[in-house]
């Protein structure tokens, strides 16, 4: 049995980092908008690699069934030698135990993201394209963020320091050196998403795929571990399932807005934060004809504005 069409509307936040730096504007935050908007954006990118990394991380063997490897990743060998497409394709056969023809559908069937996200094989005598059936837009701050240029010391020297001779100083290189970044105090991101019930028959993506996705959106969130990306933190998520697999309602983050409680509409903490639904839960009740199911999580610390038609679920 497939699947059914379906939106996904993504809240989180970070606090003292920066999620997705732009490496042609000095490693700062993204800026879409421009300087004069004041938002600042997160590519699809990051967020298929949290996902691929909270999967990764659960299922490191792939699974009980062997069918939730990871094909996008980094691996070496013993010797450190960086892994390409090829040899990352055959390793998840050897690993799945999978007895195919073809490694397209090895890969449909032992690689989760293939399934997910789609891929691009081009390797020796086989070639294809998979057109992931999930898709991220890209996420925008939903206020206005002033991104904040800091300096520190690395106490640690780069080389061994040669003790001194007599009249003379100590040798080394890198000590006291100093560091500098751009980082974002706190700010609440969101970000719209798609399933498509078509184009997941063509990958094979399944129903215990789509609740992978939902569980490694928020977990692979919470659990991202990288110095400079920040404390990241989900805060709501919406999954939107549709009778029709040609129709969704789509921009779902419009119908959204941010209330903040601090007199100056930049939030600084989750206490000062309210998701106001009172849009969304119109569009949902004008669309109710079309849909099958809603479901929605919600970090507990976070007040709501307005009242959803929806299964509330727990966390993962």
């Amino acid at each position: 049995m497939g699947i059914n069409s379906a939106e996904l509307l993504f809240i989180k936040s970070v606090k003292d980092g920066i999620p997705n730096r732009d490496p042609l504007n000095d490693s700062n935050a993204r800026r879409i908008f421009g300087e004069e908007d004041g938002r600042i954006s997160l590519s699809d990118v990051s967020i298929k690699r949290d996902v691929r990394d909270y999967v990764m991380a659960k299922y490191p063997d792939g699974g009980p069934d062997g069918h939730n490897f990871i094909y996008v990743r980094e691996e070496r060998t013993d010797e450190g030698k960086l892994l390409g497409r090829g040899s990352l394709a055959t390793k998840i056969k050897e690993r799945s135990g999978i007895k195919a023809s073809s490694m397209q559908e090895v890969l449909t069937s032992a690689a989760f993201d293939v399934r997910t996200f789609g891929v691009v094989y081009s390797v020796s005598k086989e070639t294809f394209k998979l057109t992931g059936p999930v898709q991220f837009g890209w996420a925008h701050s939903m206020h206005p963020v002033e991104t904040q240029y800091v300096q520190g010391t690395v106490v640690m020297p780069s080389k061994d320091i040669t003790p001194a001779a007599e009249g003379k100083e100590a040798e080394g290189l890198g000590q006291g050196t100093i560091w500098t970044t751009y980082l974002v105090p706190f700010a609440v991101f969101a970000m719209p998403g798609i399933i498509n019930a078509n184009i997941a028959r063509e990958t094979g993506m399944k129903e215990e795929d789509v609740e992978l996705l939902l569980e490694g959106l928020w977990n692979g969130t919470r659990l991202r571990q990288a110095r400079g990306r920040g404390i990241q933190q989900p805060l709501f998520l919406l999954h939107i399932e549709y009778k029709d697999p040609m129709y969704r309602i789509g921009y779902l983050e419009e119908s959204v807005r941010l209330s903040v409680e601090n007199g100056t509409g930049i939030p600084t903490k989750l206490e000062e934060l309210k998701i106001n639904v009172t849009n969304l839960a119109k569009l949902l009740v004008d669309n109710k004809e079309k849909i099958d199911r809603v479901r929605y999580w919600l970090d507990p610390r976070i007040a709501v504005i307005g009242e959803l038609k929806g299964e509330q679920c727990d966390e993962w």
